[in-house]
């Protein structure tokens, strides 16, 4: 079977989702035609994702959020207001995506949670099968548990996964343990984590790992890191006006986003400090560690994902990045008793299911050649 993806590019997330649904796809013989990633201003693809891709990247334009001058709190309303004035460039990529489709001819698409996608499904209805992934499908379930809500955020929440999802033949919801459906077009799946986790052998050095996707809450850190020099913290933030390794004190080290790297100091770390991104916490839960969560202010979706992880026993939801609470909670927590590595290894079955299974016999239509999109798709270099 032939996959075409489509991936939201805003945070580090849905794109190692990406890369490990291809890696597991491409080792039992399916072919990922084309990689659509959205992108914006406010963020820069990792190199890591173009390494780790054997399948053409394509880059468009997508909706993204916008944060407060500090870069620590997303705003609702102006995040509305800006993507809805880049509505033309948004046309654009529909018709982008639709060249891509019609040249590749995908047997099924695979979003990955981003906004155009579901509308692109619904606008353009192409052939292939249309499937969406992510752990925000989960809500859906009658046991998922909502975060207290303001100013319409749940509701807001809610109408951006069914925009993604419109028309959607298979909705995947990952989650941090095994739950039941009866549905089979609603489908609850472990969490989608990179061969390279894999491989890693976890052992305990003498810091806190703490991981930012704004660089606003590190001055919060360095206040913290003054006061507390016994505690040794390694903080990853997407920073790109820094350093590739900054050391503002003794005791606190800052990196670039680095993937390997960035799992490497995961397995050998005493726990996690993070925003509440669910593939960061579903890795430190396969590796042992304890996970303090601190949902993005204004990003509903991490507040939930906080709700969630903290009863899947992945450790705290906290509302700031208390260093000295975690250090206390370290070293009381067992981590050992969560059900995380039995979990993903049922991934494998029920991935197989699904390929066997696509719920959709839809013919193609016919081939559109068109020179420009295969120059484009040939190119995997960042844009």
């Amino acid at each position: 079977m032939k996959f075409l993806f489509i991936v939201q590019g805003e945070g580090r997330g849905h794109m190692t989702q990406a890369i490990a649904l291809a890696s597991m796809l491409e080792e039992k013989g399916q072919q990922i035609v084309s990689v659509c990633i959205g992108k914006s201003k406010r963020r820069k693809i990792p190199n890591f994702v173009y390494e780790s891709l054997s399948a053409p990247v394509v880059t468009f334009e997508s909706p993204n959020f916008i944060s407060d001058k500090a870069n620590k709190k997303i705003l609702l309303r102006r995040t509305l207001v800006y993507n809805l004035s880049k509505a033309g460039k948004f046309l654009k990529s529909l018709k982008l995506l639709n060249e891509i489709v019609l040249s590749q001819q995908p047997d099924v698409i695979i979003n990955f949670y981003d906004l155009l996608a579901g509308v692109y499904n619904f606008c353009y209805r192409p052939k292939a099968a249309f499937w969406v992934i992510g752990h925000q499908y989960l809500t859906a379930h009658p046991k998922f548990r909502f975060a207290p809500s303001k100013n319409f955020e749940k509701e807001l929440f809610l109408l951006n996964n069914k925009l993604t999802a419109l028309n959607a033949d298979r909705i995947l919801a990952l989650s941090f343990n095994k739950m039941a459906s009866g549905d089979p077009k609603f489908v609850i799946i472990p969490p989608l984590l990179r061969n390279s986790l894999f491989e890693l052998s976890p052992s305990q050095e003498d810091f806190i790992l703490c991981y930012m996707v704004n660089p606003g809450y590190a001055e919060e850190l360095i206040r913290f890191g003054k006061t507390n020099p016994q505690i040794k913290i390694e903080a990853f933030w997407d920073n790109p006006e820094a350093l590739k390794l900054e050391n503002p004190l003794p005791n606190i080290t800052f990196h670039q986003i680095d993937d390997h790297l960035f799992l490497t100091k995961m397995a050998a770390c005493r726990g996690l400090l993070s925003t509440a991104g669910f593939e960061s916490i579903c890795e430190a839960m396969y590796l042992g560690k304890p996970v303090m969560m601190v949902p993005v202010a204004g990003q509903y979706e991490q507040a939930c994902n906080a709700i969630d992880g903290e009863a899947a026993g992945a450790g705290i939801a906290h509302h700031e990045f208390d260093f000295a609470l975690f250090d206390n909670y370290i070293t009381s927590h067992d981590q050992s008793k969560n059900q995380m590595s039995d979990w993903i290894k049922s991934l494998d079955k029920l991935l197989n299911q699904l390929i066997n299974h696509p719920l959709s016999s839809k013919p193609h239509k016919p081939k559109l050649e068109n020179p420009f999109l295969k120059e484009r798709l040939t190119k995997t270099q960042k844009e």
